[in-house]
């Protein structure tokens, strides 16, 4: 007996301070550690979610095993755009959320309507899953679109800067934890599920 296809999920992939914020106010990310034992999961495991530049440093190649798409908000496409990078996941299906009139590389898809986008793309069928940048207001105004959650929980505090899941008000979302791994680095990488 045949299986139905398995469903594309929109998976939040993303690191974050104790204290719940993914960037500095500047946007930087620059806290976040990129040493230790937990970077053998985020290069091994999760290479799609590595922009080319990185994987060309690193030497490692994407296989789309994990991801074949990303969307990210317009914070999270120009930190890239700003140093020359107009194709920041080349190996990956790009999509950028913004204003329109804005400019993106060739291969960069900029689009408005985030959800219709999201739902779009989980009703594909076949492919890996879609991977989900940030930032934080966009990952908020996807939050009922979002499937699966992995956290880099970092041991530190950034005080202020982008939450999470932005601004999107006090509403209560339970999760199933499905995995936590601790690193001795400190980072805990927890994935999650909101219990629907």
């Amino acid at each position: 007996m045949d299986r139905p296809p398995r469903r594309r999920e929109l998976v939040y992939y993303v690191a974050v301070s104790l204290d719940g914020f993914i960037a500095a106010p500047d946007g930087s990310a620059d806290a976040f550690p990129v040493e230790g034992d937990h970077m053998e999961l985020v290069v091994g495991e999760y290479t799609d979610a590595l922009p080319g530049h990185v994987q060309r440093a690193l030497g490692v190649r994407a296989d789309l095993s994990r991801f074949d798409t990303v969307v990210m908000g317009w914070g999270t496409y120009t930190p890239a755009l700003a140093v020359g990078i107009d194709s920041p996941y080349p190996h990956l299906r790009q999509y950028v959320v913004g204003s329109p009139g804005r400019r993106t590389g060739a291969d960069v898809t900029l689009v408005q309507d985030a959800v219709a986008l999201v739902r779009a793309l989980k009703a594909e069928e076949g492919g890996s899953d879609v991977y989900l940048a940030g930032g934080g207001e966009l990952a908020g105004s996807l939050l009922e679109e979002v499937d699966r959650l992995v956290l880099k929980v970092n041991p530190l505090l950034l005080g202020d800067g982008v939450p999470l899941f932005g601004r999107r008000g006090p509403r209560t979302t339970h999760l199933e934890v499905l995995d936590r791994r601790a690193f001795a680095s400190g980072v805990t990488v927890v994935e999650a599920r909101p219990r629907r």
